[in-house]
């Protein structure tokens, strides 16, 4: 049998064992909101990262490092 076939079929077991904890405990799991909210959030702060970086390199790519 090929290696990769392996490893999907103890993918597939792994994530029909944590699908089957999560049918029997409904309450466990986050909220569609709060996945939604923090999906937002991750996604302002990468944004903001960017932005700040972006504004960081323009201003070091502007210094005059000339004789």
């Amino acid at each position: 049998m090929f290696p990769e076939l392996t490893i999907i079929q103890r993918t597939i077991q792994l994530l029909r064992g944590r699908l089957a904890i999560a049918r029997a405990e409904p309450e466990a799991g986050y909220s569609t909101e709060a996945v939604i909210v923090i999906a937002l959030l991750s996604a302002m702060a990468i944004a903001a990262v960017a932005i700040i970086a972006a504004k960081v390199l323009a201003k070091a790519n502007s210094v005059d490092t000339g004789p």
